[in-house]
């Protein structure tokens, strides 16, 4: 069943990639030659962050807004769009190390990319200060799954790769909701790492379920919105390709981090970016 899900998996990606790199040749001629070196540097550390569960979105998000490096409509899209390929190659990472049963596994990948595929259409759409609320909200509802998290709020886990009945047909509802709301800034990580926990299953199965998810959800998204423009080209380009370098890097040479610190540190971050999301569609 692995085996299938990651040429599934691979299938996806390649569609994805063709679209992408089609695009970026195409309109190569309006990608401004400046600032490469500090989008290619995000790319790296968020993707770093992101195999260790952490998650890169809100990192990247008051990135681009602190440093005004994208605009605030096409955020969504070029999240979605820049972190595609890392992901999925953390999806295959995963997928091979850590064993989740079947149903499971395949359940709640699949319901995530129908999700976000009706998210990716209404999101790409959408006008500037609904797109600066909703990533506001965003991070305010990932920055209190990530709080609750480091308070013990939630169950620990268990030590089940697997669940059945009403559980199981929760965790497929729940990824159908994230997948749809990751099209507009919420991370899948954090809530599917919570959801995980709750329903008693051992805290390892969450990083092969959320970044197999995640893999499936983003990348038929994420040509949504390349073909509807709804992505910055130099950002996402420079993210994918050092991204793939940072996934590499935690995956196979970290061994110990302190990630209680780094997750507060996020937190903060979280919390900020928030506020100046709404403050700047406050002016709208």
């Amino acid at each position: 069943m692995v085996v299938f899900v990651q040429i599934l998996l691979g299938i996806l990606a390649a569609a994805f990639g063709g679209s992408f790199v089609i695009d970026f040749i195409r309109n190569r001629k309006q990608v401004p030659k400046k600032g490469w070196r500090s989008l290619l540097g995000i790319g790296f550390v968020t993707n770093f962050l992101d195999t260790l569960g952490i998650g890169s979105f809100a990192v990247q998000t008051a990135l681009f807004k602190f440093f005004g490096l994208v605009e605030d409509r096409i955020i969504p899209g070029t999240l979605n769009v820049a972190n595609t390929i890392p992901v999925v190659l953390q999806a295959f990472i995963f997928l091979t190390v850590i064993k989740v049963e079947a149903v499971t596994l395949v359940s709640m990948l699949l319901a995530a990319p129908v999700g976000a595929v009706i998210g990716a259409g209404i999101v790409s759409s959408l006008p500037v200060r609904k797109i600066q609320i909703g990533l506001g909200a965003a991070l305010l509802v990932v920055a209190f799954t990530l709080f609750s998290g480091l308070m013990n709020w939630y169950p620990s886990g268990g030590e089940a790769s697997g669940i059945t009945g009403w559980k199981l047909a929760l965790a497929v509802a729940v990824s159908f909701t994230l997948g749809s709301l990751h099209t507009i800034g919420i991370g899948f990580y954090a809530p599917c790492m919570a959801l995980v926990y709750s329903l008693g299953m051992n805290p390892r199965v969450a990083f092969p379920i959320m970044m197999g998810a995640a893999a499936m959800l983003m990348p038929a998204a994420s040509i949504k919105f390349v073909k509807k423009k709804a992505q910055d080209r130099k950002a996402s380009m420079a993210i994918t390709l050092s991204g793939i370098f940072g996934v590499v890097f935690a995956a196979y040479l970290v061994t110990s981090l302190p990630l209680t610190a780094l997750k507060w540190v996020v937190f903060v971050v979280m919390i900020y970016t928030s506020f100046t999301m709404f403050r700047s569609a406050a002016r709208h």
